[in-house]
């Protein structure tokens, strides 16, 4: 019985890059000891271990690290390091400060904004870009702006004066 050895760690070398940084050293040797191990219960089975073979295993070991990663909660400590390459960063780093932007307002904007009809916003981004808007965009503009505050006011646009509430008349002891 012959393993490829050679066919393995290139294999591992291609499929490694698929994990995070600090494991990928880790993840590259589990590819390879499970091709081995799948190649030596081919061979006794007498059936052939192809490269399209190889390739499956080494997905399915990286599939199973990323289950494995997702199942255990870890404990993030705001010095450590985050990033691929030769500097990464420290998390704590990464935090936002009081001058970052509002998660929330920046959330509950973009829900608002998946409601708006597709014209609306290319009206409003013709605007905001300082592109004068023709006749038929500001009519459009103008009939939302309309509905806009008839849906705050709770008012249609015949009722757009103050109410007067008249007094109610008095009842009877």
């Amino acid at each position: 019985m012959t393993l490829d050895w050679e066919k393995y760690i290139a294999i591992a070398e291609r499929f490694q890059r698929k994990a995070r940084f600090e494991d990928r050293e880790d993840l590259r040797q589990d590819i390879i000891v499970r091709l081995a191990e799948v190649a030596m219960r081919y061979e006794k089975e007498g059936r052939p271990f192809t490269k399209w073979t190889m390739f499956r295993v080494a997905r399915i070991t990286v599939l199973r690290y990323w289950h494995e990663l997702s199942r255990h909660r870890r404990l993030v400590i705001l010095s450590s390091p985050i990033g691929d390459g030769p500097k990464p960063k420290e998390l704590g780093e990464t935090l936002a400060d009081e001058r970052a932007i509002d998660l929330d307002a920046w959330l509950d904007a973009k829900n608002r904004l998946r409601g708006c009809p597709r014209r609306l916003l290319e009206v409003a981004y013709k605007k905001d870009s300082g592109i004068a808007l023709g006749s038929r965009d500001s009519a459009y503009l103008k009939y939302y702006r309309n509905k806009a505050k008839q849906r705050d006011t709770g008012r249609g646009p015949w009722q757009l004066s103050p109410r007067v509430e008249e007094p109610k008349p008095p009842v009877p002891a």
